[in-house]
């Protein structure tokens, strides 16, 4: 064989070996390509950052359909009362794409109920999730697979029991007119007040200004802030507090670990909520990360002397609960779950908030009696800095409380 023949064949080897890796690839990619994908709306991250992250982390952990993952992700309007066309739009978007087969909304802006019903009339194949639902629960449960939301019926007989074995003596309701006049608010006040006077603690409640009236909510804040020591000069250090706003959550975080007093948890439980405005805490290197933000946040609020005293969810509530429909959506079309177990459910959250528990119930309706069996109102475990978790998960509580309006 002279020179050239050899040339000859050793590139045509070279140029096989190629062409059967090219090949080998390509195949491994086709195969790699997921069965379905799952499309996630959210609000932008100017709005609700918590549930953008989640859809961030999903990404992260099963791709982009962009790229050949798995997951479509989806932004609805930040003005979203104002654009609610484009709310719809964007959510039925999703299911342009044949192989969308789970859409999950969260937070489920007013539209997303339209949404899932014009899905449902395009694709019946398609399941629909409603993280957070912001419309009536008939109307957002006939026309969803599954709706998921706060627990807070539930959460307030838990939190006067979880004050009481903090040490508290007096219990402090702490909001305005108009959050009193929403029917699930309402009856949380109500539950707390009988709570307080079966477990043996004083109740009192305290208004204070709204931070969409006039004085907005600086104005609010700055009363917060004045107030908060003359409460707890009124009713003494072992009072907890909890207040139904948001906004007001850190002046009262604030002052209250200066001046003493407790709170079990904000009224939207996250270690993100009030506590790094109130404590000075700096958390873009942890960001995402909840344990270390976690382990920030204990830090500064043992430092501070509030140690057992101010508590909150380990994992946001948002976060969680956008991570683990799209995780229970998965494992359904993979044969490995199913819609109607609450195990499943709460296999898919502790799979993003390990040593955190759940648990929760079936929504019904308090005037009919009537239970929406794809309505599941759920809860954390609450972490009280500087003690640990106070495993409310556990606790049992009487019927009677489901019962009060």
């Amino acid at each position: 064989m002279n020179a050239a023949t050899k040339r000859f064949f050793s590139r045509f080897a070279i140029l096989t070996a190629a062409v059967f890796f090219l090949v080998s690839f390509c195949g491994a990619a086709l195969a790699a390509e997921p069965d379905f994908h799952i499309g996630i709306a959210t609000l932008t991250v100017s709005q609700a950052e918590d549930t953008y992250r989640a859809a961030e982390n999903m990404i992260k952990l099963y791709g982009d359909v962009a790229n050949g993952g798995m997951i479509r992700h989806v932004t609805m309007p930040d003005n979203f009362m104002a654009e609610m066309e484009t709310t719809i739009t964007q959510i039925v978007g999703l299911a342009d794409d044949p192989k969308v087969k789970v859409v999950v909304v969260d937070d489920a802006i007013p539209g997303t109920a339209e949404a899932f019903r014009r899905i449902k009339e395009r694709r019946e194949d398609i399941l629909c999730f409603a993280g957070q639902p912001q419309e009536d629960p008939g109307v957002i449960s006939p026309v969803s697979d599954l709706v998921i939301n706060i627990d807070d019926i539930t959460r307030g007989y838990l939190i006067i029991h979880s004050a009481k074995e903090l040490g508290a003596k007096t219990f402090v309701h702490v909001s305005f007119p108009r959050h009193m006049g929403y029917e699930l608010l309402a009856r949380r006040r109500a539950v707390m007040e009988q709570a307080c006077k079966d477990l043996g603690l004083e109740y009192a409640s305290e208004t204070v200004p709204d931070p969409v009236s006039d004085v907005g909510l600086p104005g609010a804040q700055q009363y917060m802030l004045e107030r908060v020591p003359s409460w707890i000069e009124k009713y003494g250090k072992e009072t907890s507090f909890h207040c139904t706003n948001d906004g007001l959550t850190e002046p009262m975080l604030k002052q209250l670990a200066r001046y003493g007093g407790m709170c079990v948890e904000p009224d939207l439980p996250s270690p993100l909520m009030g506590y790094p405005g109130a404590f000075g805490i700096d958390l873009k290197n942890e960001s995402g990360d909840w344990p270390a933000i976690m382990n920030k946040v204990e830090k500064a609020v043992v430092d501070a002397g509030a140690s057992s005293r101010l508590g909150t969810w380990a994992y946001s509530y948002g976060w969680s609960t956008t991570c683990a429909l799209a995780e229970l959506g998965k494992r359904i079309l993979e044969g490995e779950a199913k819609l109607s177990s609450m195990k499943d459910l709460w296999d898919a959250y502790e799979k993003f908030t390990p040593g955190a528990k759940w648990n929760g119930s079936i929504y019904t309706d308090i005037n009919t009696g009537a239970r929406m069996r794809n309505f599941i109102m759920v809860y954390q475990d609450t972490y009280v800095f500087g003690k640990g978790y106070m495993n409310t998960p556990v606790v049992e509580v009487p019927d009677k409380y489901y019962k009060i309006k």
